[in-house]
């Protein structure tokens, strides 16, 4: 990138923070004034002192997720972060007047989220590189790198090879191989998505949608699901959660925990090791007869046996293909990122027996192994379709190639 280009992107970044910063002050005080009143129409109320000891009775058995989870982002300071998440929203397309806070506070978030994998390898590559052009043993030094941040064996030969052949075919300097490195990344990404026939998972309207979720215990699995509730109701959605996890009882009061504060009912067993196939049956009743859009079905992450669970998850399909053949239904795969490698054999493993439509990945923040998104896709062949990066209920957003890989590269 050029200085001109630079002092380009920097002066329209700035002008979308002053907008924004406007669109802040004028929220502000729309919000101060409804709080007066707010105020003044609690002075009136007679139960005001039970009301609110009940209410913090309530936040004492909630500890996740607390209303800060909820609390709409606040503008930042105008820095690095800004500056480069708007710039990703302009090279998507999207004008000043159309960015959001909402959106920069996700990029910055997904930026710090990986930067543990970023210093794993892209910080040292261009240390090594400088503005020198690429030569084979920068390539090497690449290779050792990408495997390294858990990229795989297959993806890293198919980037190193693309990069091989255009080495051969001219010189290529080292900020024209990072824009290269982030088209060959991209390419794997993208090709079990456009595979699927859809960019993005989305329920259809008109029919019953069952997401189920599945993975071993300790990856997020009821977590996200709960984020994913909370994401499909803030998106009009008609939304309903089956506790399926019905072998750890944990699970279960987590998700009416989710559940409450996303506004979605959870339909569940309190039964000792009651069926999941039973909770199921009746969630599907219950979703036909309230015209649910999406039925989120939580599963069991572990069993005696793996060929149990197996079992277990078909027993669930065939209940569900009894019950709504039109349904529409997919199997995700929750994935936690910090895993690397092991995450990479749990999806291989469930791809053998699941009948996976696609993956989610978890816990992205803080692991130098976020590369591992890229052997799920060309090892395994999984589409991803969400990604968290965040504790927080709105951590959980729709997956994005070009915001991922730009994030993942985010230091050139």
């Amino acid at each position: 990138m050029t200085n001109t280009d630079s002092d380009n992107s920097r002066e329209w970044a700035e002008q979308a923070y002053a907008l924004l910063k406007k669109r802040q002050e004028e929220q502000k005080q729309e919000l101060e004034k409804q709080e007066e009143q707010k105020q003044e129409l609690e002075k009136q109320e007679e139960q005001k002192q039970e009301l609110e000891k009940q209410e913090e009775q309530k936040q004492e058995l909630i500890d996740i997720p607390n209303k800060e989870n909820i609390a709409e982002p606040e503008l930042g300071e105008f820095d690095d972060n800004f500056t480069w998440s708007a710039m990703v929203l302009a090279a998507q397309g999207k004008k000043i007047n159309q960015i959001s806070i909402d959106e920069i506070d996700w990029l910055t978030k997904l930026r710090r989220g990986l930067e543990e994998t970023r210093k794993g390898f892209v910080t040292e590559l261009l240390d090594k590189l400088g503005d020198d052009p690429l030569t084979p043993e920068s390539l090497d030094d690449l290779e050792t790198l990408l495997i390294r941040a858990d990229v795989g064996i297959d993806s890293t030969d198919k980037v190193i090879s693309a990069l091989r052949t255009k080495l051969n075919e001219e010189v290529v300097g080292g900020e024209a191989g990072i824009k290269f490195l982030k088209k060959e990344l991209k390419l794997i990404i993208d090709k079990p998505i456009k595979n699927s026939g859809s960019d993005l998972l989305v329920p259809q309207k008109g029919k019953l949608n069952v997401w189920l979720l599945v993975g071993v215990n300790g990856v997020g699995k009821t977590t996200t699901l709960g984020k994913l509730a909370y994401l499909s109701s803030k998106s009009n959605y008609k939304t309903l959660i089956a506790a399926a996890d019905t072998f750890r009882a944990a699970a279960v009061e987590q998700l009416k925990v989710w559940g409450d504060r996303s506004n979605v009912d959870v339909i569940s067993n309190q039964s000792k090791n009651a069926d999941p196939a039973a909770v199921v049956f009746d969630a599907i009743n219950s979703a036909k007869k309230r015209n649910v859009d999406l039925l989120l079905v939580d599963t069991a992450g572990r069993l005696q046996t793996k060929n149990n669970l197996m079992d277990e998850l078909a027993k669930i399909k065939k209940i569900i293909d009894k019950k709504v053949p039109d349904a529409i239904v997919e199997s995700l795969l929750v994935l936690d990122a910090s895993q690397g490698q092991n995450g990479l054999k749990q999806a291989k493993s469930f791809a053998k027996s699941a009948d996976l439509s696609g993956a989610i990945i978890t816990k992205l923040d803080g692991t130098s192994r976020g590369g591992v998104s890229l052997a799920i896709s060309e090892e395994v062949n999984l589409p991803i379709r969400f990604i968290g990066a965040g504790e927080g209920i709105k951590d959980l957003r729709p997956f994005n190639s070009y915001e991922f890989v730009e994030a993942m590269l985010a230091d050139k």
